[in-house]
């Protein structure tokens, strides 16, 4: 017996020290089903279930890496009812709140081979508590780190989000490290990428009488109607699939205000700060209807008992503080954002968050004019830019096509330069044609890419495939406009016409407004400039020109030093 045990502990050591020559990602989480168990009183999860991965590397693997959050012990592991070995080690990486992570190293009975599947019963239990190692590590003051990673099980309170916050359920990745620049960003939009096409049930139980849980349906759902035995309460979700969702519970002592476009789930002695909430709602539903549609599901927002918590959205529940000295503009905002998700639900990331952030533009244009929209979209800018650059900066050809917005996983890409594109879109075709395509669209027969370049094409009898190609399809990187030169010619009449030549050093194209400043005002034309190429618009002016600047900040540009140009008094024919 003794030999038998040194036998196989010594495969067992050796599958370790292979183990690190082997790929992580080699299988593809395609189905999750898990029973689900959070007792606060003890800061405790436990999970039972079975998960199912494909092999989706090229040859066949005799290893499966799983792994779930440092505070969380693995119990058993088995396939087919019988128990396999395994090995438990830590593991390095802020793909976790506690910068670790938890790895079994699985042998299995048998390779599987490509494409192949398995499907495997796990159990798991341990504690999820309050942990900023990851932030404090790269320098994250105590006091900020707290606020951005509230995530944990507690007594009083629970808030726990899914894969990037706490891996509380199986997972398989390289090694993240928030210090090497995009490196945990990379990792979780590559699992993002391999798994968002999975499914999950989740039985989710709790000994709190009072709890959420977001899921497909849109709607955090309370975890106590289903049944209920000795003091737990529990109820079935599901996500299908996890493209759009990251999988996080709440459990607290709620209150629910249900109005007809929201719920709001706020703790004792916060019912007027929800009301605020619902009202700022309630202003936002009249613009999001005219855009989008009527909402089809509530949208859901539920309290975190930190003030200064930082909010976090999943799908249509958002997890925010409910703060009484909000900014009420700003909680508008946050209402349309939700509402639209609500309204327009797309597989599509790039329409489904795009639009959103592009409503949120565009309401605070119908709240405070143009500037101030511009002014909202130029917070987002510089992540674009940056993004841009990493891309160009780290990837081949074939790669930067991977990160075209319609297969983006990249959110600086999905969300932000999404909502650039809808709206240079809007600024092209006008409001009233894009409204009518999003009122055409049909998430149920968006099949290929080019649907909704058709649907807007379609409305404004344009021909927008070189849009498309540049933002869309493929990852060209950003324009870069710099005004070549402004030619004015006085008139017969009085007055003068400028020739204003625009030179797009970038490799997209974009149609981007070029305002001429005069004496007394100014005036504003749009010029299609191509990548690589010059354009030339004439602009009639009724006094003096001064000076020409190409983009008002409607198109996002990779320097934006060069878009004006000053035009000499002595220039100026008599």
């Amino acid at each position: 017996m003794l030999l038998k045990t040194i036998c196989v502990l010594g495969v067992l050591c050796a599958s370790v020290v292979n183990a690190f020559a082997l790929d992580r990602e080699a299988f593809t989480f395609t189905n999750y089903d898990l029973d689900v168990r959070v007792e606060p009183e003890q800061q405790r999860l436990a999970v039972r279930g079975k998960i199912t991965l494909r092999n989706d590397s090229a040859s066949p693997q005799k290893n499966v890496f799983l792994q779930i959050s440092s505070g969380l012990d693995w119990r058993s592991v088995q396939i087919g009812g019988k128990a396999v070995q395994f090995v438990s080690q830590p593991y390095l990486s802020d793909l976790d709140h506690a910068g670790g992570l938890s790895e079994a190293i699985v042998m299995l009975p048998q390779p599987v081979a490509p494409n192949g599947t398995v499907e495997i019963e796990v159990g798991y239990e341990g504690t999820i508590a309050l942990d900023i190692t990851r932030l404090t590590g790269i320098g994250v003051p105590e006091e900020a780190a707290k606020h951005t990673d509230w995530d944990q099980i507690g007594k009083a309170f629970t808030a726990v989000r899914g894969v990037g916050y706490v891996v509380w359920y199986p997972v398989a990745t390289e090694s993240a490290d928030l210090g090497e620049g995009n490196s945990l960003f990379e990792t979780v939009g590559r699992w993002k990428e391999k798994e968002g096409a999975a499914q999950m049930r989740v039985n989710f139980c709790s000994t709190s009488p009072t709890g959420l849980m977001n899921d497909e349906r849109g709607a955090a759902t309370g975890v106590s109607s289903s049944a209920t035995t000795a003091g737990v309460n529990c109820e079935e979700h599901t996500f299908t699939p996890l493209r759009h969702t990251t999988p996080a519970f709440v459990l607290g002592d709620y209150s629910t205000l249900d109005r007809p476009a929201v719920a709001i789930h706020y703790l004792p002695g916060h019912k007027p700060n929800a009301e605020d909430f619902a009202l700022a709602v309630e202003l936002g539903a009249p613009f999001v209807t005219e855009w989008f549609g009527a909402p089809r599901r509530k949208a859901v927002v539920a309290e975190l008992a930190d003030p200064q918590a930082a909010p976090f959205e999943s799908g249509s529940m958002l997890l925010t503080p409910l703060s009484p000295s909000a900014d009420t503009r700003l909680v508008q905002m946050t209402a349309v954002h939700q509402l639209t998700h609500a309204a327009f639900p797309s597989e599509r990331l790039w329409i489904y968050e795009g639009l959103a952030h592009f409503a949120q533009a565009a309401f605070r244009e119908q709240q405070s004019g143009r500037k101030a929209a511009l002014d909202f979209m130029a917070q987002h800018r510089t992540a674009v830019a940056n993004a841009e650059n990493t891309i160009t900066a780290e990837h081949d050809k074939g790669a930067a096509a991977r990160e075209s917005l319609v297969n983006t996983s990249v959110e600086e890409l999905y969300r932000s330069k999404a909502m650039y594109v809808w709206w240079m879109l809007r600024d092209m075709v006008g409001e009233a044609a894009l409204k009518k395509a999003l009122a055409a669209y049909r998430p149920e027969e968006d099949k290929a890419p080019s649907y909704v370049q058709r649907l807007i094409e379609a409305q404004s009898k344009r021909d927008l495939e070189w849009f498309f190609d540049d933002w869309v399809y493929r990852d060209r990187g950003l324009p870069d406009f710099r005004v070549d030169s402004a030619i004015p010619r006085a008139t017969v009449g009085g007055g003068y016409v400028v020739t204003v030549s625009v030179e797009n050093l970038g490799q997209a194209g974009a149609e981007v407004p070029v305002t001429l400043k005069v004496e007394g005002g100014e005036i504003t034309k749009r010029l299609e400039a191509r990548a690589k190429s010059k354009a030339v618009v004439r602009i009639e002016a009724p006094t003096a020109p001064q000076e020409v600047t190409v983009n008002d900040g409607s198109v996002p540009e990779s320097d934006m030093s060069n878009n004006v140009l000053k035009i000499e008094t002595g220039t100026l024919p008599k």
